[in-house]
């Protein structure tokens, strides 16, 4: 069966892992233990269960160095963001992103070097629209 991604649908145990992994660009089971054994108990066995299963979803790959299993990411961690924000607007907000941004700026508020990166982006998408011919009622 070929590997499946579905960024949005992973267990929070499993997306946990990822973090770790991300951090560190490559990492085995024992290193992955290592770290989220700092905030809870976590046994070898579910770690390495967490990998395999990440690994046949088509998140993680790995190399061999002797007995061990060395695990690095095959999706990136901004991929990852994108997919679930597209999820999150399509599922929470109607498929319409100005809802999410409305909901942001209504409870949470911007900051002034916020708003000028966002309004960077928005000139940069403006453009590329212009640029394509394509035009978002």
């Amino acid at each position: 069966m070929p590997a499946q991604r579905n960024p949005a649908g992973l267990p929070d145990g499993q997306r946990e892992i990822m973090e770790v992994i991300w951090d560190r660009g490559e990492a085995s089971a024992f290193e992955v233990r290592e770290v989220l054994s700092q905030n809870r108990e976590i046994s070898r066995t579910a770690v390495r269960t967490s990998l395999e299963r990440l690994e046949r979803k088509g998140w993680l790959k790995h190399r061999v160095v002797g007995r061990t299993h060395f695990y690095s990411p095959v999706v990136s961690r901004d991929t990852n963001l994108k997919q679930r924000v597209v999820d999150l607007v399509d599922r929470m907000c109607g498929g319409q992103a100005e809802r999410l941004m409305a909901a942001l700026l209504e409870h949470r508020g911007l900051s002034a070097e916020e708003v000028r990166r966002i309004e960077a982006l928005l000139d940069s998408a403006r453009q590329q629209n212009n640029s394509s011919g394509r035009k978002r009622s």
